[in-house]
């Protein structure tokens, strides 16, 4: 039951992670990886979030590993970085390798944090 929710979850996730890239991206004129930096900090909120919750094996399954775990993706996060060296764009990989780890956890806080206020 948990591997189906899992699969069902990233059947959700990874879909919504393109079309949230894309949508960023095309609001954005930059070389900047906006729509990863902008889906991952967003991941990070909602399982901050969603980590307040004590969820049962197969919802932690769907919405954490599954939907979150497609939603956000630090393989596109290393190879945009990457790409941005090599485009000789360095400041903006150094910036973006700080920012996404900060914005990551900072969002990941102030998830549990809302959580918290609300009681969970």
């Amino acid at each position: 039951m948990t591997l189906l929710m899992i699969a069902l979850g990233g059947a959700i996730g990874a879909p919504l992670r393109y079309l949230a890239d894309r949508a960023v991206t095309a609001r954005h004129d930059s070389v900047f990886p906006w729509g990863t930096f902008a889906v991952n900090a967003t991941a990070c909120l909602a399982l901050g979030f969603a980590s307040a919750f004590a969820l049962p094996e197969w919802a932690a399954g769907l919405v954490v590993t599954g939907l979150l775990g497609a939603l956000s993706t630090y393989s596109t996060f290393g190879y945009e970085t990457f790409r941005l060296i090599g485009v000789r764009a360095r400041f903006l990989a150094l910036a973006n390798a700080v920012a996404s780890v900060a914005a990551g956890l900072g969002a990941f806080a102030l998830g549990g944090a809302v959580a918290r206020v609300f009681g969970v």
